[in-house]
């Protein structure tokens, strides 16, 4: 069954244009095609990646880190409570007013103390700012080398300058070591993603990212099957000019770095937007939707390559609303709006609202100013020497 499975699997019908077969796909001394056995190479080039993240954020980017002045907020930990744990890591982070009286009536406990120890308790488990650090220093790392490493290898082929030459002799096109090693690069990459999902800082558009991840292996991998190598690398380039700029932003912006950080995500918006949403869909959907009808006809591969390399672009479409949205609040407000791909934390004014209610219970009401952080008393008024503090708390008059 395993067999017959296999053998429908690599029907040529599905991987090459009509009238090729895998016959004429067969490698001489001089001439070497992709081969789908050297895709297994990234899942342990991926886990030797993994290793390299860890020991770069253990021994250069945390020091950094600190050098910098990236300091870890501090959050106050909810108190021991077997039963408050046990509803947490079972039913829910959030739980829902009755629960919540449930909850307080089974621990014998005020709801609101209930309702600060899941809000304590959740802030817990949210990433420290050193650690987004750490996962922006590797990634702009990794992108930084990737996209120098695609120009050097790209910048003397001639389908860089001339996109029909992405089909000139297509698909007996045979395989430089140089795209070999850089495919194997990017493929790792985004498996090493993966394997490291369950442990990144998740953000709003989670989700998202594990479409694309899953999009982008299976571009890699089906175009190095089907010999598409030549737009691979053109796809790759694209996709790491824009991230080369995105993670210095958000190191710059962990560091409160706030002119360099609005500079920078500028830079970043104009190349994202122009490499995403002109060059993308010129240099590589317009390419493999109408330059490759002239070398041959519609196959399943044609027709399943333009389906991923779409929905990647509908994820650009997507991941663009955010950045315009933004950069529209940088206009109006003069200054940059917080990452809206950032996982939100707890705001620290339920903390306050706390301490007002309980200032307020000792007779005292303290009211924000909307221009600056003072705060006025009620009953500043009254003379301090008119009145005498009790040990309770209270006030007496005279």
């Amino acid at each position: 069954m395993a067999r017959s499975l296999n053998d429908w699997l690599w029907q040529h019908e599905f991987w090459l244009p009509p009238g090729i077969t895998w016959e004429d796909m067969e490698e001489s001394e001089d001439v070497h095609y992709p081969q789908p056995h050297d895709l297994l190479l990234s899942i342990p080039f991926a886990l030797i990646l993994v290793v390299i993240r860890c020991a770069f954020e253990r021994a250069i980017a945390l020091p950094l880190s600190s050098k910098l002045g990236v300091r870890d907020k501090h959050r106050p930990k909810a108190q021991p409570n077997p039963m408050l744990e046990t509803f947490y890591s079972t039913c829910g982070k959030n739980p829902e007013e009755g629960e919540l009286i449930s909850l307080a009536k089974q621990c014998d406990l005020p709801v609101r103390k209930v309702e600060r120890w899941f809000r304590r308790r959740r802030n817990t488990d949210r990433p420290s700012l050193s650690k987004k650090f750490c996962e922006a220093c590797w990634r702009f790392t990794f992108y930084f080398i990737s996209f120098f490493t695609g120009l050097a290898v790209l910048y003397d082929k001639p389908w860089l300058w001339d996109h029909r030459e992405c089909w000139t002799g297509y698909p007996q096109q045979p395989l430089q070591p140089s795209l070999f090693w850089y495919y194997l690069l990017e493929l790792s990459f985004y498996w090493s993603l993966v394997f490291t999902l369950p442990f990144d800082v998740k953000r709003k558009d989670f989700k998202e990212q594990i479409v694309h991840h899953a999009a982008t292996i299976f571009l890699i991998s089906f175009s190095y099957c089907a010999n598409y190598i030549r737009i691979g690398t053109l796809v790759m380039v694209i996709h790491d000019a824009s991230d080369c700029f995105l993670e210095p932003t958000k190191i710059f912006n962990y560091m409160k770095w706030k002119k360099t950080c609005d500079s920078l995500f500028m830079i970043f918006s104009a190349v994202f937007l122009i490499s995403r949403l002109v060059i993308f869909p010129y240099t590589v959907l317009y390419n493999t939707y109408y330059y490759s009808m002239e070398i041959f006809q519609p196959f399943f591969g044609y027709y399943f390559m333009n389906a991923l390399l779409i929905t990647l672009q509908l994820l650009h479409v997507f991941w663009s609303c955010l950045i315009i949205h933004m950069v529209y609040k940088f206009i109006l407000q003069g200054t940059m709006e917080k990452d809206m791909r950032s996982d939100t934390e707890e705001s620290d004014k339920d903390e306050e609202r706390e301490k007002m209610s309980e200032k307020e219970k000792n007779g005292i009401t303290y009211f924000s100013n909307a221009t600056s952080n003072n705060y006025i008393q009620r009953n500043e008024s009254e003379p301090l020497n008119n009145r005498n503090h009790l040990t309770n708390g209270h006030v007496k008059e005279r």
